[in-house]
């Protein structure tokens, strides 16, 4: 006869029960890794002046580092989300951290391009392992009325530090005793002290490795080996468990309409961002003679932008709470529906006014309005999706992550020559029309989604489960 070893309702163990502080500290501490990693991504262009000569390549060869580093968000978590399920987070955690600093010293230490490419690739492929693990953390020590605060702190560290990392180096890039290599070495000094406040400050949080660690610990004190975790007797092998994280997204996203959907938006909104980021430099130096520094603040919009979204999130949270009972997962599309409308706006209006003869702020709106919408569309889409496939919720996510990512890594690979043949303006006119076909996609799910899911077997056998756990809870 096995004896199962749970936590108790109070058991300081259980991470929800860790005390309010360390929660926060915990959850700090890993949104801190994804602003971090995020800055990264996008800082990394303000450095072509002087990068490009010294390296003796190309724009296009730099760009491919660019490009390189949200494909490995895409791609590898894919293969090593299931580590967190065999050894744990904090370890995942110590190890990413840790690689992602070698890899920004192995950037500040380039000799040619190509081992900046391969260092941008592994600090996509570590730096995305990281910070694929905050979700997972935050719903592991908060309950789930609890979470739309430390949710929202995880997607504005995400979308925002895109922006600041561009603002900071800048100027970094325009002080001709730093240039391209300090920021890198400014990046690896960030990163390096975040590796420190782990090893003091992340706990292990997942509860299923704590509890067969307790179980494990039980069994040698006592010398009684019917005492068991639950995740001991459901246990797969590694190798299996990597199968399943690999192919049920592509699944999903293949088959699934709802996760389709989204995941084409989100993804044509981030790759239009990666585009913007490339784009920003050029527009705002050829058209209206900005400095490397002051073209760099330009990206504060996008930070603006991400904290107005922060703040309409804390509203659409208000409007998903008192409709939730009626609407059900598609009372989280409220402010969706009017990002829809946004999202083409604001790209019009920086094709259109981005002209010398413009005053330079009114592309600056633009891109703020988009901004905003791009953060109201990628918060939108982990709460809607987590609260649609509810038990398969990382397998959806993971699904449109890879596709964001995909979206992220060929957009700029074409910004230049797209740019160069049609102009900003015709350019830019051409991602916004794209955009305005796309408003009708939050409206269709907001009317239809409950009967679009209805069709799906992967949303009827998930609502069978939890009425049947509803039922089992009511006895």
């Amino acid at each position: 006869m096995r004896l199962q070893v749970e936590f108790d309702e109070k058991d300081p163990r259980d991470p929800v029960n860790f005390s309010r502080s360390r929660r926060w500290a915990i959850t700090i501490t890993a949104c801190a890794f994804t602003g971090i990693v995020a800055a990264s991504s996008s800082s990394y262009t303000m450095g072509y002046n002087s990068m490009i000569p010294e390296l003796n390549c190309t724009e296009f060869q730099a760009t491919i580092g660019l490009s390189v580093y949200p494909l490995g968000f895409g791609v590898i978590p894919l293969f090593t989300s299931s580590f967190s399920e065999e050894f744990g987070r904090q370890p995942l955690y110590i190890v990413c951290s840790m690689i992602f600093f070698l890899t920004q010293v192995m950037l500040a230490l380039a000799p040619n391009i190509q081992t900046v490419i391969v260092a941008r690739a592994l600090g996509g492929a570590f730096g995305s392992t990281g910070a694929t693990l905050v979700g997972g953390t935050v719903a592991d020590i908060w309950r789930p009325h609890e979470r739309g605060l430390p949710m929202s702190i995880f997607a504005f560290a995400a979308v925002a530090c895109t922006g600041l990392g561009p603002v900071i180096a800048g100027w970094i890039e325009a002080n001709p005793h730093l240039r391209w290599r300090w920021i890198q070495w400014i990046h690896a000094i960030f990163t390096g002290s975040y590796f420190i406040a782990v090893l003091l400050v992340m706990r292990e949080t997942r509860p299923a490795i704590i509890l067969a660690r307790l179980a494990r610990k039980i069994r040698k004190e006592k010398g009684d080996n019917r005492y068991r975790a639950r995740v001991e007797e459901e246990k797969r092998s590694l190798l299996v468990m990597i199968m399943v994280s690999c192919t049920r997204p592509l699944h999903f996203l293949l088959t699934e309409p709802t996760v389709v959907c989204f995941s084409l938006w989100v993804g044509f909104a981030w790759g239009v961002l990666f585009c913007m980021i490339q784009s920003i430099s050029p527009v705002y130096q050829s058209l209206y003679n900005f400095g490397v520094g002051e073209t760099g603040t330009v990206f504060l919009t996008l930070v603006i932008g991400s904290l107005l979204g922060f703040f309409a999130n804390m509203y659409q949270e208000k409007l998903y709470q008192k409709h939730v009972a009626r609407k059900g997962p598609e009372a989280r599309l409220y402010l969706a529906c009017i990002a829809a409308l946004l999202f083409p706006s604001g790209m019009f209006i920086y094709a259109w006014t981005a002209f010398p003869n413009i005053p330079w702020i009114a592309p600056v709106v633009g891109l703020t309005i988009f901004m905003f919408a791009a953060y109201v569309v990628y918060g939108v889409v982990f709460t809607y999706l987590a609260d649609c496939y509810g038990m398969y919720a990382s397998s959806a996510l993971a699904g449109q992550s890879l596709c964001r990512n995909v979206a992220a890594t060929a957009f700029p690979l074409f910004t230049d020559q797209m740019f160069n043949r049609l102009t900003y303006k015709w350019a830019n006119t051409l991602f916004a029309v794209i955009a305005t076909v796309m408003i009708p996609i939050p409206y269709i799910l907001f009317f239809y989604g409950s009967s679009i899911r209805q069709r799906s077997a992967v949303a009827r056998k998930i609502q069978e489960v939890e009425a049947k756990r509803d039922a089992q809870d009511g006895k």
